[in-house]
């Protein structure tokens, strides 16, 4: 079985990852996700199969700097610990080094962008977009703005 990371910030971004939970029985999956209380739940779920990275806002920037520091590191830790062969991502922040680190070891990068944006690109999207083998969007209107993504629709069922 192809091992695939399933990795998104906490929020509304890990709601449209969980959309694809079907998909897990699937592959030899990895989820990861921030760690906070509305989400600490997944663990009794998910076990061994779930990580949790720190949980940060920009809106504190003195400590965010430093709590993003430490997810980068631990980013690396769980690709090490995970190598997966595939990264799929609804975003935000947290996704970010995840998938350039996965780019740099060989990882396929797959990126839906954010069902909440309909006519303006994401910062993560502009950043992802470039190295993602496959970027799809949830709004036709947004090829406008990613002419090398694909629609998929809506992730919700």
């Amino acid at each position: 079985m192809k091992k695939v990371l399933f990795i998104s910030s906490t929020g509304g971004h890990l709601n449209e990852l969980m959309q694809l939970s079907p998909l897990f029985e699937k592959y030899d999956y990895h989820l990861i996700t921030e760690k906070d209380k509305t989400n600490i739940n997944l663990k009794e779920k998910y076990g061994k199969r779930i990580s949790y990275l720190p949980y940060g806002t920009r809106s504190k920037i003195f400590s965010y700097i430093f709590k993003y520091f430490y997810l980068c590191l631990k980013t690396i830790a769980l690709y090490i610990k995970v190598r997966p062969k595939y990264i799929i991502t609804t975003g935000t922040h947290t996704a970010g080094p995840m998938c350039y680190l996965g780019k740099i070891f060989g990882s396929k990068i797959i990126y839906i962008e954010t069902f909440a944006n309909r006519n303006t690109k994401t910062v993560t999207g502009r950043l992802i977009y470039p190295i993602a083998d496959l970027f799809i969007v949830q709004w036709e209107e947004m090829l406008q703005l990613y002419p090398n993504a694909v629609y998929g629709g809506s992730i919700y069922s």
